[in-house]
């Protein structure tokens, strides 16, 4: 089983209380098994907080459902695949030389080492017009959205028909 994940947030989009707003998208073998969208609890002071803040949420899902997923026997193949769109937080997390000054952001990064250290993610870096998980922070205009849902949909029906995007 291959594990992929779309990861993103809104900085503070929330123009009353401007906390941002974090989207997940978790596919199991290219079939969509987690859809994330919630406030984020704290606010944060730049768009690289958010993101991190996101990466960890992300990271905690991952975690739980390889968890689980290895409770029912049910193997994953390698790490799982995250996919973020934010250049800075894909290069620091990545990067074990790589410190942060920031207690939060701090704790939002070593989380994310920790489990790139572990062999259980790999981040990589997607272009904004392709993350899905777009769908889940913002509104997009129609012709995006609608680009969106049959990207999913054309995952999904691969899953039922046995074959595969690669």
């Amino acid at each position: 089983m291959k594990m992929t994940c779309f990861v993103d947030a809104s900085h503070a989009s929330k123009r009353v209380t401007y906390r941002s707003h974090t989207g997940i998208f978790i596919l199991l073998n290219n079939a969509p098994v987690v859809w994330y969208s919630k406030r984020q609890n704290t606010v944060e002071s730049s768009t690289f907080g958010s993101e991190f803040v996101a990466l960890r949420v992300a990271t905690e899902l991952i975690e739980g459902l390889r968890y689980k997923l290895r409770m029912f026997g049910v193997p994953i193949d390698g790490a799982t695949s995250v996919y973020c769109d934010n250049q800075s937080v894909m290069k620091i997390a990545t990067d074990p030389a790589s410190t942060l000054s920031k207690k939060y952001n701090s704790i939002c990064y070593h989380k994310a080492r920790e489990s790139v250290a572990s062999g259980w993610i790999s981040i990589a870096w997607i272009k904004s017009q392709d993350n899905l998980a777009d769908l889940f922070i913002k509104v997009l205009p129609r012709v995006t959205r609608i680009d969106f849902i049959d990207e999913m949909t054309i995952r999904c029906d691969l899953v039922m028909s046995g074959n595969s995007l690669h």
